[in-house]
């Protein structure tokens, strides 16, 4: 068995994915189990449990290989406590600590954003870039920011969220935006999510469709739907424009339901240079290259 084994855990509110891999960033094992409803305390356990089983299973020694965790939400730096996790469950608790004393070694965590950005930098698509900004465009709206292999935190454990800043440059007819969870209205995430696409469909049309029928219809060629996937086209020109202007990544890869459709590594570097300031944009717009997989592997990474 290869030395140096990382293991990476992916904590979501579904399902709990645990992934070994090697100096070399291969795949030795790969598991996953649904995660618990029972709460907090099942869920450290669900943890603790499928890392123990993988040691196990590949002969590594207990309590010596580094764990990293991807999960929603932050380590608060005031309480050190997590907050923001859709797993409303484990909010306001030292998730850190105590999977740390059950395994009995120090465990790294942070944002799923962050990990998906970290995975496709390491070895991904944007292997070999400075600087990657790394998008999720699915239920939500996230990002994460790795500069030199490393993903940033930020002073407030902020980074890369980008969901919750206004749409940029917004038209009368965006203004103020749907309400937002954070309490805001406008948000990217309103506009760019999966359930913001099928919103602005319904607005405009009247018609209810989830993404995936909107991109069906628009490459069958539906008008209504057409007309709906080109103005999120814009929408994310905008979007990763102000993104550039502020971080000037050399590579934003995209992840997330919406990353699948192909249209937009064409038709969005198409549009962004209207809102870029500069005479030119060297910034690639890359589909991701571990896809669900990301997020695992950027939680093993965390040890690189």
């Amino acid at each position: 068995m290869p030395k140096a084994i990382r293991l990476g855990l992916d904590l979501g509110g579904t399902k709990i994915e645990i992934v070994a891999l090697d100096g070399q960033g291969r795949e030795c094992l790969r598991r996953r189990v649904a995660t618990p409803v029972a709460g907090y305390d099942a869920t450290l356990a669900a943890m603790a449990g499928l890392v123990r089983e993988v040691e196990l299973e590949l002969g590594l020694p207990p309590n010596v290989s580094p764990v990293g965790v991807g999960t929603p939400g932050s380590i608060s730096r005031v309480t050190g406590l997590l907050r923001g996790s859709n797993s409303v469950a484990l909010n306001g608790r030292p998730l850190r600590e105590d999977l740390a004393a059950l395994l009995g070694r120090d465990v790294r965590i942070t944002n799923d954003a962050n990990c998906f950005a970290l995975s496709e930098a390491t070895d991904g698509a944007g292997r070999g870039a400075d600087v990657v900004f790394g998008v999720i465009l699915g239920t939500g709206v996230g990002a994460g920011v790795v500069v030199h292999g490393r993903a940033l935190d930020g002073a407030n454990a902020i980074a890369g969220e980008w969901g919750h800043n206004p749409l940029p440059w917004p038209r009368d007819d965006e203004r103020p935006g749907r309400e937002c969870y954070c309490g805001h209205a406008g948000c990217i995430e309103t506009w760019l999510s999966g359930p913001g696409i099928a919103a602005d469909h319904q607005q405009v049309t009247g018609s209810t469709l989830a993404a995936p029928r909107i991109v069906a219809g628009a490459e069958a060629h539906d008008p209504a739907c057409e007309a709906t996937v080109a103005r999120y086209e814009e929408r994310l020109a905008r979007s990763l424009a102000h993104v550039i202007n502020i971080v000037d990544p050399d590579v934003i890869v995209l992840g997330g339901g919406m990353s699948n459709v192909e249209r937009l590594y064409v038709n969005v570097p198409r549009q962004w240079g209207a809102w870029v300031f500069s005479d030119r944009v060297d910034t690639r717009l890359a589909r991701h290259a571990h896809g669900d997989s990301s997020g695992v592997r950027g939680a093993a990474w965390l040890w690189n």
